[in-house]
């Protein structure tokens, strides 16, 4: 029997279904991120971002359309952290803006819901990027539209979307250079559609238990498909091109062997996407002799080959493809990022101007607190803190124009989106996605002016300065001309990866020669809690030895995960 409308008992259900779904999945979608760095992992920030709007759905005294919607609304913004988390909280925004105003839900005001809310997650970002969730969701909503008007069928509907889902995001590699390069698909796409397939058991009546489900997935292989064929070529390849693709190849799988015939070449690999290694191949010669296995389901695999096929369900897809006002309620804080004080009384007198900056270690949080912040959130790359923790900390300065400075770009959304939830006093976000530039903007902050061009001159003065950062690789990987390995140190600036080694002050001074320019007049060492005083005093020498006739500041910054952050301007 068809499925031709949804209530709010079913869509209680399939959303606590698919937060669970995702909460599952999310070290496996952690570790679709490219960046090789300690962070606050893209499944990470999702599942705290939806498991907000759980608790307050879990809440709810009375189960109507227009109350679920909006406690997964307001819940899922007020818990959001990370971009990722962000849109997924933007997404949740606009569908339930559609949905609060019907009791029952057809196929239209699905299509409705999906197409508003991927208009609020677009307008939410200020540049957005294709080959990111924003396109696996488009092309959801793109699909449910088509189907809507073919069928009023919800469960015939739900299965072609999610099919279509799972080809756009197995496409998003082709839309983003560095997803190709890694041979992952995007992991906030990968997060969504963990959501949505979730939502999709509850809405056939399926209990499943996602968490062994997860345990299964976790205990599997790490890559899917063992692939071999052979290269014919018209030349031997060279030292250079063999060594170029075998380490193409261990960037996107391990086991990889090239082993050179007459004329002929023969690769292996073991890799979640065949067709990337396929299509290197082609560029050296003609290819035959493919052989691609799925290691994953051995069992499966010898059910084809002995010609048992057998009809999957709709439910067994692929899972391996990686404006308007707010809602109401009050600011509370959620179990993320701490804060503290940094010299505002309690019931003390309403001041012009305030400051907020996210920040972590003993010593980066003096040296804020010491340039005038009211309030620090504790977190960085590592914790990314959540518009409640941004609305929480607003809520103690008691100031008319409230500066935020998110220190990290992955934390600029939730203060944007902190600011917007805010009614009573102005807030200002500047964009700064580092720590010194974070120092830098509230350096050049003049009490002779007003908020508007502090914000202007802010903003402008921290984009003067270079930033850099010496950390080591969480996992192997490929970074443009750079194969890294777990562990190595790495020397990250603006532009990305820029310096790869085994030692941190070799690494580190390879990264400010990159930095340093004839306009350079400064540099700023910040050492980490790794690092002790007397090998970061030491490490200035050599900078000093190195740059002279440049100022050196050292200062002890105490911030985990990072072993130096440097700044050039």
């Amino acid at each position: 029997m068809a499925v031709t409308t949804i209530d709010a008992g079913m869509l209680k259900r399939m959303f606590l279904a698919g937060a669970r779904n995702l909460e599952a999945q999310k070290e496996w979608i952690n570790e679709l991120n490219v960046f090789p760095v300690p962070d606050g992992d893209t499944g990470t920030n999702m599942t705290l971002t939806i498991m907000s709007a759980v608790k307050e759905v879990n809440n709810l005294p009375e189960l109507k359309m227009d109350t679920l919607g909006k406690a997964i609304s307001s819940g899922s913004l007020r818990g959001a952290r990370g971009n990722s988390g962000v849109i997924l909280s933007q997404l949740f925004r606009g569908f339930t803006k559609v949905i609060r105003q019907v009791e029952v839900i057809d196929a239209r005001t699905l299509s409705e819901a999906c197409t508003r809310a991927v208009e609020t997650a677009y307008k939410a970002v200020m540049k957005p990027k294709e080959g990111t969730i924003l396109t696996v969701a488009r092309g959801i909503s793109e699909k449910m539209a088509e189907m809507a008007e073919q069928t009023e069928d919800i469960e015939a509907i739900a299965a072609a979307v999610l099919e279509h889902g799972d080809k756009v995001l197995a496409e998003t590699p082709e839309l983003l250079p560095v997803l190709k390069q890694a041979g992952v698909v995007d992991s906030g796409g990968q997060g969504l559609m963990q959501v949505l397939k979730g939502a999709y058991d509850a809405l056939q009546g399926k209990e499943i238990d996602y968490a062994a489900e997860a345990e299964l997935k976790k205990a599997a292989v790490r890559f899917g498909y063992s692939v071999s064929f052979i290269i014919e070529t018209e030349q031997p390849l060279t030292a250079e091109q063999k060594r170029e693709f075998l380490n193409y190849l261990s960037s996107i799988g391990d086991s990889a062997a090239i082993v050179s015939g007459d004329g002929a070449v023969k690769v292996e690999v073991k890799t979640n996407d065949p067709g990337f290694a396929i299509d290197r191949g082609l560029t050296f010669g003609k290819i035959f002799a493919v052989c691609i296995e799925n290691v994953r389901d051995e069992a499966k695999e010898q059910e084809y080959r002995d010609g048992k096929f057998v009809e999957a369900s709709e439910d067994e897809s692929d899972e391996n493809g990686s404006e308007d006002g707010a809602e109401d309620g009050s600011a509370g804080r959620t179990d993320g990022a701490e804060g503290s004080s940094a010299g505002e009384e309690p019931n003390a007198p309403r001041k012009e101007v305030g400051f907020i900056a996210v920040s972590v270690g003993k010593g980066m949080n003096e040296i804020f607190k010491g340039l005038g912040v009211d309030y620090i959130i504790s977190g960085g790359q590592t914790m990314n803190p959540s518009t409640d923790d941004m609305l929480g900390a607003i809520a103690k300065v008691n100031a008319d124009h409230i500066f935020i400075l998110p220190n990290n770009s992955n934390i600029v959304l939730a203060a944007e989106q902190a600011k917007k939830l805010t009614k009573d006093k102005d807030i200002i976000v500047i964009p700064s996605k580092t720590v010194p530039q974070g120092i830098t903007a509230i350096i050049n902050y003049m009490p002779d002016q007003s908020a508007e061009d502090n914000a202007k001159n802010m903003t402008q003065e921290m984009r003067h300065v270079k930033s850099g950062e010496v950390t080591y690789a969480v996992r192997d990987t490929q970074w443009e001309d750079k194969t890294i390995h777990k562990d190595d140190i790495m020397g990250i600036n603006d532009d990305g990866i820029q310096a790869v080694g085994k030692d941190i002050h070799d690494t580190s001074l390879e990264l400010l020669r990159l930095m340093m320019d004839e306009e350079s007049e400064l540099i700023s060492i910040y050492y980490g809690k790794d690092v002790t005083k007397e090998d970061a005093e030491a490490f200035a020498a050599r900078v000093g030895e190195e740059f002279s006739g440049v100022d050196i500041e050292v200062n002890e910054g105490g911030q985990p995960i990072y072993y130096y952050l440097l700044s050039v301007e």
